[in-house]
């Protein structure tokens, strides 16, 4: 086990720190701490970093709401790079993006494309919300309001159901599909995260 004092600082006396999601391994977001903010985020459990433009401390989530609580802190082999991996109660970045690394420069393919994942999608389906793409059936639904989704969402289940009742399960698969989608763009609509529902199923997994 290592100490903050074995750790190598730059001459400004910071060490980056990559933040990464425990449940999925995605890299939320690229930060800077000091020897304060990493004392501070160790002995509180939750993500503190320096603001290198404010040139002050910054807890994550102390205006947002979005805290940061710390599962685990790795340095890497020459010591001068932190991964930290947290449990987030909303998005890493400012934008409502649940990461800040969402512009592509190289978007792989084949063997080398990101697995897919429901959080991908769920960040795909908010980042449609935030920014418009013309003819994108997602924006078509945000612009017809919770009343056109929740009609959509009603009629998936319907499908669903349909489905399942002729024991059909290639078409259930794929009505399901419909409805996890649908289920999402009501989520993101209605400011719910991933996160939240996580929580909900987490705690009557506990209560049980």
């Amino acid at each position: 086990m290592i100490e903050i004092k074995d750790l190598k600082f730059d001459k400004d006396g910071l060490i980056p720190a990559i933040v990464v999601d425990s449940s999925t391994n995605d890299v939320l977001m690229l930060a800077y701490m000091n020897k304060e903010s990493l004392d501070i985020s160790i002995s509180e459990g939750k993500t503190c970093f320096w603001s290198r433009s404010r040139k002050e401390l910054w807890r994550k989530g102390e205006t947002s709401g979005n805290v940061q609580n710390i599962i685990s802190i790795k340095a890497d082999c020459d010591m001068d790079t932190l991964l930290v991996s947290v449990n987030k109660t909303g998005p890493a970045c400012h934008t409502g993006a649940e990461s800040c690394f969402f512009e592509e420069l190289l978007a792989g393919d084949g063997e080398n494309a990101k697995p897919f994942s429901l959080n991908m999608l769920h960040g795909i389906i908010k980042d449609r919300k935030i920014n418009v793409k013309q003819g994108s059936y997602t924006n078509y639904l945000f612009d017809k309001g919770i009343d056109k989704i929740l009609k959509k969402f009603g009629e998936e289940s319907t499908e669903v159901i349909i489905a399942a009742k002729s024991d059909n399960k290639k078409e259930t698969v794929y009505e399901l599909s419909d409805l996890v989608y649908h289920a999402l763009v009501l989520m993101t609509e209605m400011g719910i995260t991933p996160d939240e529902i996580k929580a909900e199923l987490a705690s009557r997994h506990i209560n049980k």
